[in-house]
């Protein structure tokens, strides 16, 4: 037995547990939310039916494809076949994420040794961006995560064929992929596979615009891109956008340090640059910010970038050696867990995460009285509890039986039909304001046509009984 091949697998198997038991007690805990795990779970559930992805929560008829250009979500449909419910998308990608650890051990054992490269890896897994990726619900990003750490592993090798076979499928993620992919075709030409890499950078262009200015539009209720604007040039000082306000250099800071900065001797670090200088302006302050699960597939470029800068070291003339790999994945380690301590899983291994304070069994309990099959609008905070076996819309946009359709819900789409109604008797603020939620409420019952039919632990449950 290959002892340096069995490596990397065994850290990716300690992985996957853990990122798992992160997802799910979370969602055990009512702490998953309808946006957008409850998105992803309508559109894997259209996939299994083999149906096209239409998505109650974000209005009637919506055609996922029509907000972001993610088919590769199919891939996950047989196993909610087999295993219907939102745990299903939890555990796949806590199984992808953990995936990525393969690659990037593989690599940190080539530069650092055995037992440097384990350690590598297991800081790799236990990185601030990878564990608030699994405990943000479900994304699609989790496909990018393992499909991006073996490319640019690739490319630390200089194996830049299988590094673009491995980019071009993040083209099938989302349509922001496909600047990681130019970016990796760019990264090949300077290294001098002048015909590799064009053909990359103008695949990955070419896709892009494909997606974003006819295919998303063509399936969007509204005939656009929902984002387009995110990017747009507002005038002042373009290094000003990009640099400002200061929490964007904190950022940066935070995801190089468990390189200690060994990032910054490698060129792959020119990857991370590209996706951090189109977050940085992007005018929304919840790009500029670590967090949630925009960091996951930065984090696989900057580990390798790092381990490649470690390779790069000279000590008396001479590169560093594997056995003395040790050090540096222990100072790589010691950041990782110092900037961790409190994260998701350490709340996995100290109990707290499994400890339940009784609410969340009777919530089940009172949105059980809703039937298989119903169509019913949900608080976004219960709409996952839902989408594995009802029609679930976002409260408070729906629409009475037998009433009138129109316009309303976020971004104007159409109000769904729904003939129960799941709310919380305090209700919080996204993605719809309290207040109107509250008075949405009160029409319900004054002249809505719906009557209470349980509630307890904070939930209320309404069923439309006309007259």
């Amino acid at each position: 037995m290959d002892f340096r091949r069995v490596l990397p697998w065994s850290v990716a198997a300690l992985l996957a547990p853990l990122y798992a038991a992160v997802s799910l007690t979370r969602y055990g805990r009512l702490e998953s939310a309808g946006f957008d795990l409850g998105i992803f779970e309508e559109a894997v559930r259209a996939y299994a039916r083999l149906e096209a992805p239409v998505v109650a929560l974000k209005g009637t008829g919506f055609n996922l494809l029509g907000d972001h250009f993610s088919p590769v979500l199919a891939v996950l449909a047989p196993f909610y076949r087999l295993w219907p419910g939102a745990g299903t998308l939890l555990v796949a990608q806590a199984v992808l994420v953990a995936l990525s650890a393969v690659p990037v051990t593989g690599y940190a054992v080539r530069v650092l040794g055995p037992a440097g490269g384990a350690v590598a890896g297991v800081a790799y897994g236990l990185s601030a961006g990878l564990q608030s990726a699994v405990a943000f619900d479900f994304h699609e990003v989790a496909f990018a995560v393992p499909l991006a750490a073996a490319a640019v592993v690739a490319l630390a090798r200089e194996r830049y064929g299988p590094a673009v076979a491995w980019a071009l499928p993040l083209l099938l993620v989302k349509e922001d992929q496909a600047l990681l992919v130019a970016a990796v075709g760019g990264y090949v030409w300077w290294r001098g596979r002048r015909r590799l890499g064009a053909v990359t950078v103008l695949a990955a262009v070419a896709a892009g615009l494909l997606v974003t200015l006819v295919v998303i539009p063509a399936l969007n209720p509204g005939g656009e891109y929902t984002y387009g604007h995110m990017g747009e040039y507002g005038g002042g000082n373009p290094l000003v956008r990009l640099l400002f306000p200061a929490v964007k250099a904190l950022t940066v800071l935070l995801l190089l340090a468990p390189t200690l900065l060994l990032a910054l001797r490698s060129p792959l670090v020119l990857l991370a640059g590209v996706l951090l200088a189109a977050r940085f302006w992007v005018d929304n302050p919840a790009f500029w910010r670590t967090g949630q699960h925009y960091d996951a597939v930065l984090v696989p470029l900057l580990c390798t970038a790092g381990l490649h800068g470690a390779g790069l070291l000279r000590r008396a003339r001479l590169r560093l050696r594997p056995g003395r790999g040790l050090p540096v994945a222990a100072g790589m380690l010691a950041v990782t867990v110092a900037l961790t301590a409190t994260g998701p899983v350490a709340g996995v291994l100290s109990g707290d995460a499994w400890r339940g304070d009784g609410r969340a069994a009777q919530v089940r309990r009172v949105l059980a009285v809703v039937p298989d099959g119903a169509r019913v609008a949900a608080a976004n905070r219960l709409a996952p509890q839902l989408t594995g076996r009802c029609t679930v819309s976002l409260f408070p946009y729906l629409t009475p039986p037998g009433g009138p359709g129109g316009a309303g819900g976020p971004g104007g789409w159409g109000r769904p039909v729904a003939e129960w109604v799941a709310v919380l008797e305090e209700p919080d603020g996204f993605p719809v304001p309290v207040t109107e939620q509250r008075r949405f409420l009160v029409g319900l019952v004054d002249g809505g046509g719906y009557r209470r039919v349980a509630d307890g632990a904070g939930v209320a449950v309404y069923h439309w009984q006309p007259g």
